[in-house]
């Protein structure tokens, strides 16, 4: 018990946090802006990058947003950039913040149906590898189509009902924290391990499933839609340019997944336990059993939310977070939700990511006024041919793993068009579309290494499932490590020899 208001402070100081990462990043705050005036902030900049990723890298030690916005708020009093950039930069994104608002929410109350068809195929489905490979494909096709965000929001909803119906049968209780080992009985600690492997091999797949399906289209990431209209490109323009590259790297993804379960490389290959797949099933009956007329219309609403959902998005009926709005709308009228607090219950999982990603749009406006990327930028403009394809491949990918992806997508189409421009033909079409497409498959693509690299991964880093799973940012890291070498190795090589494979594309279609 502290004993001096000095005591009182140090222990409110990040709260449960361990002492040693409160030095830490008291450190951190002491050090930068020492390091601002003899480094200078280029050094400083790329430094403050290093230390947000470490508020990501201990998330199941502190909740980054308190240290990351510590870390952030200093770089705007320090001048590093200021509140109007952060601003911008989140104004820009206000699409995305709507998403997590909103659709977050709206997959809320539909989880009793995605429970529901989830569960049939679980206990259904014997086999790891197709079980595996169901859970990837489904979040490319879905990804391809919908919002990545929006796609794993359904996979954690559905993991995190599992491990909820397993949690509460073998500690007998109804609520609770589910991260509670000592609620569980020792005899079935045994499964719960076994069980939280399998449950984060399934959301790691699920999670690079996104990233495989979302390279793919114009609606399938945002930088996709930014670069399409820079280039002017329909959505069928889109595909086939993209698709000497896309393709190759998403025959290899599903590959990769079958091989890392077949022979149970870097933390994969967990299997569902017969007991908790008994309990799953069970618990599957006895809703069956007791659900009456009301909860079957229930699910009747749900199902036709979902088809709204899918209809709105893959039509571009209106701005995501709007069709979002409209689903939490129509499914608390029509299934009788009215109490406000069963609806504000909806929105917890998914305001805090949205304040984190605030903080993190605060470290891109530093990156963008300290022109931090800048010499990467340069350095790959000038050069020429397929070294030229590769290396900005490359370059995205190597900073779209510790930035935000679509920040890196403007930056670079924005210069390249100017550069092309400039050029007054000394840059062909043929090369200026390739870039484009070396841009979009760079920032989407290697990406998957880290949680910072996709906004999807980041969000179920930062969800209430992860530690319940013990999803660290380093497991995490690892897990994503074999779909990382072979999916960015495959969309090298792809780039690389991308000309002589757009060219029998295009004879093919033609």
């Amino acid at each position: 018990m502290a004993r001096t208001i000095a005591q009182a402070l140090n222990k409110n100081l990040l709260g449960n946090a361990p002492d040693w990462y409160k030095l830490t990043i008291l450190g951190f705050l002491i050090l930068n802006p020492v390091l601002l005036h003899t480094a200078g902030p280029f050094v400083t900049g790329w430094l403050l990058i290093g230390e947000f990723i470490f508020t990501l890298a201990m998330a199941l030690k502190c909740y980054p947003l308190p240290a990351g916005g510590l870390l952030a708020m200093e770089a705007v009093v320090l001048g590093m950039t200021s509140p109007q950039t952060v601003y911008d930069e989140t104004l820009h994104n206000f699409p995305v913040i709507l998403l997590l608002m909103f659709m977050v929410a709206g997959i809320y109350f539909m989880k009793d149906l995605l429970q529901f068809t989830f569960t049939k195929i679980l206990v259904r489905v014997r086999s790891k590898i197709l079980l595996s490979l169901l859970f990837c494909f489904a979040g490319a096709f879905l990804s391809a189509f919908l919002d990545a965000l929006t796609v794993t929001a359904v996979i954690i909803a559905v993991a995190y009902g599992f491990y909820g119906v397993y949690h509460r049968s073998v500690s007998g209780r109804d609520g609770g924290d589910l991260r509670d080992d000592e609620a569980v009985k020792e005899m079935d600690r045994a499964d719960l391990k076994e069980f939280r492997g399998f449950l984060r091999n399934l959301m790691m797949h699920g999670a690079v499933g996104t990233a495989l399906g979302g390279v793919t289209t114009l609606v399938g990431e945002p930088q996709n839609l930014l670069i399409g209209h820079e280039m002017g490109w329909s959505f069928a323009d889109f595909f086939i340019k993209v698709a000497p590259v896309s393709l190759p790297v998403l025959i290899m993804g599903l590959a990769t997944c079958a091989l890392v379960e077949r022979f149970k490389l870097f933390g994969y290959g967990a299997t569902i336990p017969g007991n908790v797949r008994s309990i799953l099933g069970e618990e599957a009956a006895r809703r069956d059993a007791a659900r009456g007329k009301r909860e079957q219309a229930q699910l009747l609403i749900q199902a036709c939310a979902g088809v709204w959902l899918i209809i709105a998005l893959a039509f571009h009926l209106a701005e995501v977070g709007i069709i979002g709005l409209s689903v939490i709308v129509g499914l608390t009228a029509l299934n009788g939700i009215t109490d406000e607090h069963r609806i504000g219950h909806a929105f917890q999982e998914a305001l805090p990511f949205t304040a984190l990603l605030v903080v993190f749009f605060a470290v891109v406006a530093v990156i963008h006024d300290q022109h931090l990327f800048a010499p990467v930028i340069k350095a790959v403009l000038a050069l020429e041919g397929r070294a030229q394809l590769a290396a900005y491949y490359m370059a995205n990918g190597l900073l779209s793993m510790i930035s935000d992806n679509v920040f890196v997508a403007t930056v670079y189409i924005t210069e390249t068009k100017k550069a092309f421009l400039a050029a007054a033909g000394a840059m062909s079409q043929e090369q200026f579309d390739m870039l484009a497409v070396a841009i979009n498959t760079g920032t989407n693509i290697p990406s998957v290494a880290t949680p910072n690299g996709q906004a999807a991964f980041l969000f179920l880093l930062t969800s209430a499932l992860a530690p319940v799973i013990r999803l660290s940012y380093g497991r995490m890291v690892l897990l994503a490590l074999p779909y990382t070498v072979v999916m960015s190795i495959t969309g090298l090589a792809a780039t690389w020899y991308m000309p002589e494979v757009e060219h029998w594309l295009l004879g093919l279609f033609s």
